[in-house]
């Protein structure tokens, strides 16, 4: 029989306190060294002096106002619009046989193309105000018929083209707030595709015709764009006031409004039943692309990159100064389970890094953010939870980012070549995502497999699936949930500790 020896209570807590001594002496170490203290407190104050540049450089001042939806977030708002009031309930039925899009191909030269998101149809809105509530069913450049509302919601009714052989007959119908929608392949035999709840409409509505036009995306930017539709089988039933058809583009000088290409123009031609309009814009939640003069809180907090490269040295030379003065001998002779002194030094680098990148991001943001609006800028609005995740996101960051510097310095043994060896695995990244013409393919991969994926933490962006856009890092948007992204550099920061470790109990000191 053989006897299995565990640890007595008193040594378990021996072994424990153990431990917190070994914390403490690393901890005693980091505050004694001024010039490790002096770059966190200034890794923190980076970020806050970089939030104020921010704030202070973008100068929008006397631009329009950016239209704000009914849900209080900004909106692309524009479109050609045939209308006339609606007093009432009512109906309004029309055919589309055609939805041709053109894209520049040169200056002044436009070519025919796809616009995905072209759209075509019937609306109701409260006004021509941008902004104001509405509900739209039409048919798309490559979706088919959809129904939407509140700029944000979307349904996908019946698939396909429409052309002069397969045109497509949309419907509205109002009932009070209640709106909806259908859509048929032959104007007798009806689908119904949605019902929305439009409150804010009033008793009188403007109700008619629509023809949106999105950018062109591609190549990493957009083109504006332009589209034809034909109506036909124009019908109205009940609140109607009759009289003849208004048209005119809403939201001309709207900021949203990417405008028409080179000598093309919004216009309605026709009437009674029939009718040929020319439009661009959108009807849609604003993006990055849409609202290009707009920021958002990774602006804000630039300084983070610069607070990173901070960390990362301060990191690094955490273990390697003990190398180059020697005094590594004495630390490990104090402590032979030499593990606990890497994972303690870990502890007490990632606590220090986290306190000063929490700083820096809540100093920063809501200062940054009031220059900035103070300045004219529109920052795209984010609830307190998401600014909260931001805040400690960034901090868990840098924190994150000087333990893999730290474990690096262990294999290493020398501050120069772990300190580029980070700086290359996770500032590079953060360079070459800032790179706007960096394909998105490459741009997608680097925030996805390497240790800048980290920095979808810092993400706000909302990407919409009825909206066309570059949704690339360097817009604001990742290819990974904000912690997801986190979890990847922690996984490399993680496992560069343990090969630390390894080599740390094996190889002289």
């Amino acid at each position: 029989m053989t006897a299995t020896l565990t640890p007595s209570r008193s040594e378990r807590r021996a072994g424990r306190s153990g431990f917190a001594q070994v914390v403490h002496a690393e901890w005693t170490k980091f505050r004694t060294v001024r010039g490790w203290v002096t770059a966190m407190m200034a890794a923190a104050l980076m970020m806050v002096l970089f939030a104020l540049l921010v704030g202070v450089s973008g100068n929008q001042k006397g631009s329009p106002p950016v239209p704000i939806g009914p849900g209080g977030g900004p909106v692309t708002d524009s479109f050609y619009f045939v209308h006339q009031p609606l007093a009432g309930d009512g109906s309004i039925t029309v055919s589309v046989s055609a939805l041709k899009s053109s894209i520049p191909k040169g200056p002044g030269d436009l070519r025919p193309g796809t616009v995905p998101w072209a759209k075509a149809g019937l609306i109701i809105k409260e006004s021509t105000r941008q902004g104001s509530p509405y509900a739209a069913i039409m048919a798309t450049g490559s979706h088919g018929v959809r129904m939407q509302d509140g700029y944000v919601k979307d349904t996908a009714g019946p698939p396909g083209l429409v052309s002069a052989e397969s045109p497509r007959w949309l419907r509205l119908d109002r009932s009070g707030d209640t709106i909806t929608g259908y859509a048929s392949t032959d104007g007798t035999k009806w689908t119904k595709v949605g019902t929305a709840q439009v409150s804010g409409l009033g008793s009188t509505a403007q109700v008619g015709l629509f023809v949106a036009s999105p950018p062109a995306v591609g190549g990493g930017g957009t083109a504006g764009s332009v589209s034809t539709a034909t109506f036909g089988d124009l019908r109205t039933q009940e609140g109607w006031a009759g009289g003849n058809w208004t048209g005119g583009q809403v939201g001309a000088t709207s900021p949203s409004f990417a405008g028409y290409p080179e000598n093309a123009s919004g216009s309605f031609a026709g009437s009674d039943a029939r009718f040929t309009v020319t439009g661009a814009g959108d009807i849609a939640p604003a993006v990055r692309d849409s609202l290009p003069t707009g920021g958002h809180l990774r602006d804000i907090l630039a300084g983070t990159f610069a607070a990173l490269i901070a960390v990362i040295v301060v990191g690094a030379l955490f273990i390697t100064e003990e190398y180059r003065s020697k005094m590594i001998h004495l630390t490990l002779a104090a402590s032979p389970r030499r593990s606990r002194v890497l994972v303690a030094k870990a502890i007490v680098l990632w606590a220090v890094t986290f306190v000063a990148g929490l700083v820096g991001a809540f100093l920063a943001a809501p200062l940054g953010e009031r220059l900035a609006r103070g300045n004219g800028v529109y920052i795209f609005p984010v609830s307190s939870s998401t600014e909260l995740r931001v805040a400690f996101g960034t901090a868990a960051l840098l924190a994150t980012a000087s333990v893999l510097a730290l474990s690096i310095g262990a294999i290493f043994r020398h501050s120069a070549g772990a300190v580029t060896t980070v700086i290359v695995a996770v500032v590079l990244p953060y360079i070459l995502i800032a790179i706007p013409f960096m394909p998105a393919s490459v741009s997608k991969g680097v925030a996805t497999v390497t240790p800048g994926a980290a920095f979808a933490v810092q993400q706000t962006l909302v990407p919409y699936g009825q909206v066309a856009s570059n949704y690339t890092p360097y817009y604001g948007y990742y290819p990974l949930a904000p912690w997801v992204g986190f979890a990847v550099l922690a996984g490399y920061a993680v496992a560069s500790l343990a090969v630390a470790a390894v080599l740390l109990n094996r190889r002289d000191a």
